[in-house]
């Protein structure tokens, strides 16, 4: 399904990265000073962020401080494991095979949805003429799980991400204006780690916890040095696993305070995955541009 050696260098030779996006295609063809010019050099990377392990048995975030396992609430993130089959991958991957556009920081992507301008706000409805029939079987099993039988969607992205092109994307806030409050992620190909960080400076305080609540390998997650209880958020970054074949929704605080990234270390290969979209209040029932949100749907 994907391309050989010789069609992956071909392919290498162009990308979409504008402003401060960077994938390897830009690094391999521009040197440094062309980069900073660009504005390349305004990506901002921090360095001293305290990891943190959010475990999808507690809704917990975990990290030792010293000897000592803690933690605080995560509350927005849903993980379901195994969402769909290996026969029902193979497929999707399959079907999924062609009419990929280059996209920034080294992704590819699929659009079905409307073409939007999300600074003017404005939704072209032409150019939308529905979502691929075969992810008919996807959308009925999201309606079929608890909380969601309500969830009607109006967008699909697939995304692409190659470790061979560097593929990433920033931390960032998906649009509220027009997308709905939950965002889900269907993983296929890999495992990968979605990565969380906030400016929010609220402090908190840790709880100790058990450690048989944690199964997953925690030695390359930082040991807290400080002593103090509290802690301000935006000194942490949550990692949430995205593991293959599962589906992950962010809502609440997850969606609105906390930002989410891929960053590039980890992915170590090949990783594609189907975002689904719903329909914000305002074009919802009720919402003042409920005559838009009744057409796409």
């Amino acid at each position: 399904c994907y391309p050989t050696e010789m069609e992956t260098k071909v392919e290498l030779k162009t990308c979409a990265c504008k402003g401060c996006r960077r994938c390897i295609v830009c690094e391999n063809h521009f040197d440094q000073n062309q980069l900073k010019h660009s504005g390349n050099e305004k990506q901002k990377v921090q360095y001293n962020l305290y990891k943190f392990l959010f475990t999808i048995q507690t809704i917990n975030c975990v990290c030792y401080q010293g000897h000592h396992l803690v933690g605080f609430d995560f509350p927005g993130v849903s993980v379901f494991q195994d969402f769909i089959s290996a026969p029902e991958e193979r497929e999707l991957i399959r079907i999924n095979s062609n009419r990929w556009k280059d996209s920034q920081s080294g992704r590819r992507k699929q659009d079905y949805g409307p073409k939007v301008n999300f600074k003017k706000k404005k939704v072209k409805l032409s150019s939308f003429t529905g979502l691929p029939k075969y992810i008919d079987f996807i959308v009925e099993r999201i309606r079929s799980l608890e909380g969601l039988d309500n969830f009607a969607t109006v967008e699909q992205c697939n995304l692409e991400y190659d470790p061979v092109r560097g593929a990433s994307i920033d931390p960032h806030y998906d649009d509220a204006w027009l997308w709905g409050e939950r965002l889900l992620s269907l993983n296929l190909l890999s495992d990968s780690w979605f990565t969380m960080t906030t400016d929010d400076s609220a402090k908190i305080e840790l709880t100790n916890l058990k450690p048989e609540i944690v199964d997953i390998d925690l030695t390359s997650f930082k040991t807290l040095d400080i002593d103090s209880g509290e802690f301000g958020l935006n000194e942490f970054e949550v990692k949430v696993p995205l593991c293959r074949r599962s589906l992950v929704m962010l809502s609440g605080d997850a969606r609105y305070k906390w930002k989410h990234s891929i960053q590039r270390k980890d992915i170590t290969s090949k990783r594609l995955c189907c975002t689904f979209r719903e329909l914000s209040p305002e074009f919802s029932s009720g919402g003042t541009q409920e005559h838009i949100g009744r057409s796409l749907l």
